[in-house]
């Protein structure tokens, strides 16, 4: 396909140098013409397991847009003197997606969680979007992996969001996106918010910055995978200073 947007590298990934309400525009048009399309929400975290994981980032270039899900990806092109300008997030970008498809009466799959959190995630997207037609949905708890491809098959959505975490969604989307002409998008822990078991960030924290500091606020358990952030800011100034 020829690409609607130019392209920043950030350590080996190609991120869509676009705004938010742009790339909207471009997934409305996108999902109206039926368009196969596999978007990729990536934070440092993405970044450093592709760079360690040479099967995971050809999954990853197969993708249609990279979006720069997470400050990390804004402050480490910044640093590389190629700037995007702002943050495109997986969250955002389901519910504006979710809202576009009660307006349009788009038909929705979704994939992923814990059974009791698909439910609820259900429920409350039939409530809050009722223009939407969840024509399917299936916990990220299966041993079945053909049946489920079917039952997206089957259902013929226009919209499947996937919530099987990275990087079993990107393969997951990589290897099934063929059987339906939708929107793909992996989506993370994204259910677990739509269901309210999780909390998203207050808004003062996101405009600060600081969404990442309030997850590890509420769950100390990240605090590993926080680590991810300086390692990969090491990596963004190394390649800075090797470019010179």
């Amino acid at each position: 396909m020829s690409k609607p947007f130019a392209t920043v590298n950030v350590l080996g990934l190609d991120f869509i140098n676009t705004t938010n309400q742009a790339f909207l525009e471009q997934l409305k048009k996108d999902c109206q013409t039926k368009n196969n399309r596999f978007i990729v929400t990536a934070n440092p975290e993405i970044v450093l397991a592709a760079k360690n994981d040479l099967h995971y980032a050809l999954a990853l270039k197969t993708a249609d847009y990279i979006t720069p899900d997470g400050i990390g990806i804004i402050k480490g092109a910044k640093i590389l003197k190629t700037p995007l300008p702002e943050r495109i997030t997986g969250f955002d970008t389901l519910c504006a997606l979710l809202e576009f498809a009660s307006q349009t009466k788009k038909k929705i799959f979704l994939l992923g969680a814990k059974p009791n959190v698909i439910k609820q995630a259900v429920e409350n997207v039939a409530t809050n979007y009722p223009g939407a037609i969840i024509c399917g949905y299936h916990d990220g708890y299966f041993k079945d992996e053909q049946a489920v491809v079917n039952q997206i098959k089957n259902a013929n959505p226009d919209m499947v969001f996937v919530a099987l975490g990275f990087p079993k969604q990107e393969y997951f989307i990589k290897n099934h996106r063929q059987v339906a002409p939708a929107l793909w998008m992996g989506v993370g822990g994204s259910f677990d918010v739509l269901a309210g078991v999780a909390k998203r960030a207050p808004q003062f924290w996101i405009n600060l910055h600081l969404e990442w500091f309030y997850r590890l606020l509420k769950e100390p358990s990240r605090f590993i995978r926080m680590l991810a952030l300086p390692k990969y800011l090491l990596l963004v100034y190394r390649k800075r200073f090797l470019n010179k």
